[in-house]
């Protein structure tokens, strides 16, 4: 009877520690939960995987240039054309000058060429050749020459007349006005007439020479 009982405990000790140990071992776990902010941050912050095959639904897809590079031009403050302000200054104040000179109706170009303005013929013993600068005073100076002899060297036209007394010989008697500057209203500007003994005007005209260049009428006594 003594053997029995101990016999019971024993079975009764052993039962109770395979339980516990059972209940350790089958114990159930409660899994986080992960919140749906959470997973969505995490979803930015996971870097895009590039297309391996450049192709969505079997269409091409383009390389994106991962360097742009854009020509190189050098910076100007005056544009392309003037680089140096100097030339820069200097293009726009003579462009204003011209404006200017066109409003007052000044500037227009001389001529280059040599003008000539015909022959007369008269049978006076003299004719008397007057000139004046007919636009703005503005220091235009002229050389008188006759038959190629200068009789004036340096004469200021002034919009008052003024001119000389040629004695005609017989034939042909040249008379040259040479522009020797264009005054600071361009070009050199002027008028002439001649005059035979009885006082009628035979010949007169106007030129708008250049620098250097000459205007000539030609007298022819009978």
């Amino acid at each position: 009877m003594k053997y029995y009982f101990f016999f019971l405990i024993s079975c009764f000790f052993a039962f109770t520690a395979n339980a516990q140990i059972d209940n350790k071992s089958k114990s159930t776990s409660i899994p986080a939960v992960k919140s749906k902010k959470d997973s969505l941050d995490a979803k930015m912050l996971l870097p895009s995987k590039p297309i391996e095959n450049n192709t969505i639904n079997g269409m091409s897809v383009p390389k994106a240039n991962t360097t742009l590079n854009f020509p190189k031009k050098e910076f100007s403050m005056f544009g392309e054309k003037f680089g140096n302000p100097g030339e820069l200054y200097e293009d726009r104040l003579n462009k204003n000058i011209k404006d200017i000179k066109t409003e007052m109706g000044l500037g227009a170009k001389g001529s280059t060429t040599d003008q000539y303005f015909g022959d007369f013929k008269t049978k006076s013993k003299f004719v008397r050749v007057i000139y004046r600068d007919f636009g703005l005073q503005d220091g235009d100076y002229i050389r008188v020459l006759v038959n190629d002899d200068i009789l004036e060297f340096r004469v200021l036209l002034t919009n008052s007349s003024k001119g000389f007394k040629l004695d005609l010989k017989e034939g042909f008697n040249k008379i040259d006005f040479l522009a020797l500057n264009e005054g600071y209203s361009m070009p050199n500007t002027a008028e002439f007439h001649v005059i035979d003994d009885q006082g009628n005007v035979i010949a007169g005209n106007q030129w708008n020479l250049s620098t250097g260049v000459k205007a000539t009428i030609i007298v022819v006594k009978e």
